[in-house]
């Protein structure tokens, strides 16, 4: 019999979700459906996770680790505003590309549940990408390379549709969707808002 880590089991159960929700639907994530995913039994979920609460969670955390974390140390470098907004966006988007779902279940289940953590998780991950943005078009701004007249908050807000639209066409596009051409017109666009 084949024994993984419990690491190992709980990155395919976090897997098993999101490939569940991107191809079937939020309504058919069931510990039936994850189990059958993975390949264990449904008893056996929960000796990794206590709840589906707690898969949850932990999918908000790793997002917090691996695409929080990430796009502060672009919004953090010492590089020219311009380069760190497309490196920004293209991080956005390739994580979103790689773990598919994740949108839905984030705005999903927090809004639905209306559970105070996952709703305080949730609002962090929403914030600090618009901060973390926001940090990198007002130090455009103060370099005089972009207009001071945008509305750092209002631009901040308006890339928070960018994973919306991400995860839309991923979904209408199942067969394929041009990572890199999308980067490539949202900065474009954003530049066209920025520039003098």
């Amino acid at each position: 019999m084949n024994h993984k880590s419990t690491d190992i089991r709980q990155e395919e159960i976090k897997s098993a979700v999101l490939a569940i929700i991107f191809r079937d639907g939020l309504k058919n994530v069931s510990t039936r459906n994850i189990a059958s995913r993975v390949g264990i039994s449904e008893g056996n979920i929960f000796r990794h996770f206590k709840s589906k609460k707690e898969i949850i969670l932990s999918i908000m955390d790793d997002v917090k680790s691996e695409l929080i974390e990430g796009l502060r140390k672009i919004s953090l470098e010492k590089t020219p505003p311009s380069r760190r907004l497309y490196k920004y966006l293209c991080k956005t988007v390739s994580y979103l590309i790689k773990y598919k779902g994740i949108t839905i279940l984030l705005f999903s289940e927090a809004s639905y549940l209306n559970d105070h953590e996952l709703m305080t998780k949730l609002n962090y991950i929403f914030n600090s990408q618009k901060q973390l943005i926001g940090k990198i078009v007002s130090d455009g701004i103060a370099m005089g390379k972009w207009n001071e007249s945008v509305s750092v908050e209002d631009l901040s807000s308006l890339y928070m549709g960018i994973p919306i639209t991400v995860n839309i066409e991923i979904i209408l596009n199942r067969n394929g969707f041009e990572q890199v051409n999308f980067c490539k017109k949202m900065y474009e666009l954003m530049l066209k808002i920025l520039e003098k």
